[in-house]
């Protein structure tokens, strides 16, 4: 029997990107009964990946969901609303990346 594996990596960058990715994944933890914190009362499957939410959440060894996700801005105020949210335990630290500056006089 050949397992599929699907998995869906989100890319929010700057503020915008990150409110709307904030909100976002709110929605899919409501969706799918995941807790601020990333538990699933109702996962009766721990370290099994072929459940459909496993296509956005990635499972920790214990039972953790943790959002398939990256935060990039370069200031960090809108990546400190994401680290002291609500669903803060949901992220890893490493999946929020922001640079010491205010972005504001960038220009390509």
């Amino acid at each position: 029997q050949l397992l599929t594996m699907r998995e869906c990596i989100s890319i929010h960058l700057g503020q915008a990107g990150i409110q709307a990715g904030n909100q976002c994944w709110e929605l899919y933890c409501l969706e799918h009964g995941i807790s601020p914190d990333g538990d699933m009362a109702s996962d009766s499957s721990v370290g099994v990946a072929d459940d459909s939410f496993n296509t956005f959440f990635s499972e920790t060894r214990n039972g953790k969901h943790v959002p398939r996700a990256v935060y990039v801005d370069l200031e960090p105020t809108v990546c400190d609303e994401v680290r002291t949210g609500p669903y803060a335990k949901l992220y890893h630290p490493e999946q929020i990346i922001n640079g010491k500056e205010d972005a504001a006089n960038n220009y390509a």
